[in-house]
């Protein structure tokens, strides 16, 4: 091989991991990229809210932060067609924000407000929209890829071409319902995607003291017949293009594919965790936000396509911060549910309307 010709194979590899040039992603429009900048802001802007009123009293329960992932929920629900659907664990207000969900819904969630997605009775955990295919918000580890799994077998099923979406955190990937799910995906031949937030943190401990296969925690569905592949969560263009080839083998071929998308989350596993410094260093944590930050990633590659100006990214700022302003103001004025609202939306009430429920065949008929 000449040189002209290692150069031209060098270059093609190097083209090839320039994920903007893929179909995906070079078919967006300047508008479509801009927007993608808006929701993770608005993610980001929204958590930092939580926090704050959170620590002020507001808000009972846990509050698990999203911060340093945003682009993982907005590159993937980027691509969600139109009977596609998302499940995913209690890290769940930036999926939730990425679909659709108002902001004052999930905020007025958050307050334990009538007003709230789950009507206040959910709290940070449990935001659900099944009008917009959002099927939660699950607190149990791992406890929504079973789930995730009947979804998927339901659009089989009924043969819908469709796909599930169905996120869990590298902790996740130690849970046996996690196995007994790819063993039924990879069985029955399902459209689901497992999407591992790799995080690298289960709670306090590192991916490497808690898992086998520490280098890639996908490649354990080869053990399952199931295709599998990473990402770097860092940078949107390489999240939709992974994500999109997931998608599509669920939607021709009626495949399963687990997607490790490896991240990094700011602050501790949860507001719980009060040793989140003690786990990693601080020097840890700073890097990742001056150099590995995905919105900071984001904006300056709109810079360099000359697509946004510093104005505009101030501009999508302040009015992320104005919305948030106004979900809290909602959230804040909102009433808590009714003390007989305890006894509605749940099995209790479900076994005891129908005749079918006493019976004992309400779920299987």
């Amino acid at each position: 091989m000449n040189k002209t010709s290692v150069a031209s194979k060098i270059q093609a590899e190097v083209d090839l991991q320039d994920f903007s040039k893929v179909s995906t992603n070079a078919a967006l429009t300047s508008d479509q990229k801009v927007e993608f900048l808006r929701g993770m802001v608005r993610i980001r802007r929204f958590e930092q809210a939580a926090l704050k009123y959170y620590n002020q009293g507001c808000m009972g329960g846990f509050l698990h932060l999203y911060i340093g992932q945003e682009a993982v929920a907005v590159g993937t629900s980027s691509l969600l067609h139109a009977d596609d659907h998302i499940i995913t664990a209690y890290r769940d207000h930036g999926h939730a924000i990425a679909v659709g969900m108002d902001m004052k819904e999930c905020m007025a969630e958050l307050f334990g407000k009538a007003t709230g997605c789950s009507k206040g009775k959910g709290g940070s955990m449990h935001f659900f929209s099944p009008e917009r295919h959002y099927w939660g918000g699950h607190g149990v580890v791992g406890g929504q890829t079973p789930l995730g799994l009947g979804i998927a077998y339901a659009l089989k099923y009924k043969k819908v071409r469709g796909a599930t979406l169905c996120f869990l955190g590298d902790g996740a990937v130690n849970q046996g319902t996690y196995h007994e799910s790819l063993n039924l995906a990879g069985l029955w031949s399902l459209p689901v995607v497992y999407i591992i937030e790799n995080n690298q943190y289960s709670m306090g401990t590192s991916v490497e003291r808690s898992s086998t296969f520490r280098n890639c925690l996908a490649q354990r569905a080869e053990g399952y017949g199931i295709a599998w592949d990473t990402a770097n969560g860092e940078d949107l263009y390489e999240v939709r293009a992974k994500t999109q080839g997931a998608i599509q083998r669920a939607h021709k071929d009626c495949r399963p594919t687990v997607l490790e998308v490896r991240t990094y989350r700011y602050y501790g596993h949860s507001v719980a965790d009060a040793n989140a410094k003690k786990y990693r260093s601080t020097e840890e944590i700073e890097r990742h936000k001056n150099f590995h930050d995905p919105i900071r990633l984001w904006s300056k590659r709109l810079l360099d396509e000359a697509i946004v100006t510093g104005k505009l990214i101030d501009q999508i700022d302040e009015e992320a911060v104005r919305e948030v302003e106004s979900a809290v103001q909602f959230a804040s004025g909102s009433p808590p549910p009714r003390e007989t609202a305890i006894f509605e939306d749940i099995y209790y009430e479900v076994d005891h309307a129908t005749q079918a429920g006493c019976s004992g065949t309400h779920f299987f008929r």
